[in-house]
């Protein structure tokens, strides 16, 4: 993965590579952040399944199978997960689409006095913020 050559006083900043999903099911996840969602699967190795923006763009959400190699599976907790995903083009258009292609939305598409958003919730109930590019 690039990293972003970014320097604050002279040394490089740190920056995040990747942000855990804790999913029931990864293959199910998989299929739903690519093909629905239309991410990028950006790595996928066995344990190591990410996703996000093509060519290195972004950080990756790195889908957390919540049954593997623990002795007691790691509880899911649906809900907000406080990461947005950035749509390009047009935002109404491009919501339009994802609901089109089966991505359920907690909160439709609202222009609010700071700009638009939208939620959207995986299969898990994992929720994700939409913003414009």
């Amino acid at each position: 993965m690039p990293r972003k050559k970014t320097q604050r006083g002279g040394r490089k900043s740190p920056w995040v590579a990747s942000v855990p999903i804790v999913v029931s099911d990864r293959e199910v996840s998989k299929k739903w952040y690519t093909e629905k969602l239309g991410l990028a699967l950006t790595a996928d190795d066995d344990h190591w399944v990410t996703v996000g923006g093509s060519r290195g763009k972004g950080s990756q959400l790195h889908l957390c199978q919540a049954s593997e190699n623990r002795p007691t599976p790691i509880e899911l907790e649906p809900g907000p997960s406080g990461i947005v995903i950035v749509l390009a083009g047009d935002f109404r258009i491009a919501c339009k689409r994802l609901e089109q292609a089966g991505v359920e939305f907690s909160h439709q598409p609202e222009k609010a006095p700071w700009g638009w958003y939208a939620t959207i919730r995986d299969p898990d109930g994992n929720e994700h913020y939409l913003a414009p590019e």
